[in-house]
């Protein structure tokens, strides 16, 4: 059985992915009091006890807010800590895959759907950490495969700790019969995960290098929404524009996926994404 290491098992994309592959491979997912991602010698140590086959890097201060706020703790976690694990996994000549963002392209002047080769210097802290993290990963390891990834979204809830995403969170709205506000200023991806955990065995297949990894969308995000609604025939009236949010500084950061789709690797749309688990939604709703 091949050997998968893991880190981040405790957040949202982690614990999906140690649950997932943990049915075919061997699965190890050392917290950070067993392996502190930013103390080099610790992860070398862990890596040559264990000898994995294969690494998904998932560990981040993820909190954009917090990256502003505490810049010189998460540059330790997502640009260091992310070296030491590229540094090991050439070390045991593992197949490393490292979960880097779509924040890259915040702020960029191109219009999107973005390419990974475009020039890019992202606004947020988060977005430039990740993207220094890219650079120093594949100058150590250029085997490592660096996945951009969008917004994620599940159906359920794996834990009481698991934040709100945007699927549970329009679910909930409309259960509880709210009025949804979305921004009409704000264009990109949102991925459901379980196509993010299933897609990553493939990547193991990639060269190593920058790929868009996640859903493509061209809508912003209240066209998205009415277009679902649409589509499932849903009430739309319940669905309002927000034009207050990045009315100042109007967001895209819409990835084009043609790299991974020559890959062989496919995601559904946004929009199709969205339908689909709205249609698993209506049928929970119809059977209680």
């Amino acid at each position: 059985m091949k050997r998968l290491l893991v880190t981040g098992a405790s957040g949202f994309l982690g614990r999906r992915i140690a649950e997932f592959y943990g049915r075919n491979y061997e699965v190890v997912t050392p917290g950070h009091q067993e392996m502190d991602i930013t103390d080099k010698e610790k992860v070398s140590a862990i890596f040559h006890d264990f000898k994995p086959h294969f690494v998904i890097h998932s560990a981040a201060v993820s909190d954009v807010g917090m990256c502003e706020k505490e810049p010189e703790r998460s540059w330790k976690m997502n640009v260091e800590g992310s070296r030491n694990i590229a540094l090991a996994s050439a070390e045991l000549h593992a197949k490393c895959l490292m979960c880097s963002s779509d924040q890259i392209y915040f702020g960029s002047k191109i219009p999107g759907p973005h390419r990974e080769d475009e020039s890019v210097n992202s606004l947020n802290v988060y977005g430039r950490q990740k993207k220094q993290a890219e650079e120093e990963c594949l100058a150590e390891n250029p085997k490592c495969v660096m996945l951009r990834l969008s917004w994620m979204y599940d159906t359920v809830t794996k834990s009481k700790y698991e934040h709100g995403d945007f699927f549970r969170t329009l679910a909930l709205g409309l259960k509880k019969k709210e009025i949804l506000r979305y921004p009409v200023h704000d264009v990109r991806g949102i991925t459901d995960v379980d196509e993010v955990v299933r897609n990553l065995e493939y990547a193991w297949e990639l060269e190593g290098g920058v790929y868009n990894f996640g859903s493509p969308n061209d809508r912003n995000t209240y066209e998205t929404v009415i277009a679902m609604f649409t589509k499932l025939g849903w009430d739309a009236k319940v669905v309002q524009r927000n034009e207050e949010a990045f009315a100042p500084a109007p967001r895209d950061i819409s990835m084009n996926t043609d790299k991974i789709n020559k890959n062989g690797i496919v995601f559904s749309s946004t929009l199709d994404g969205l339908i689909r688990n709205g249609r698993l939604l209506k049928l929970t709703k119809e059977s209680k």
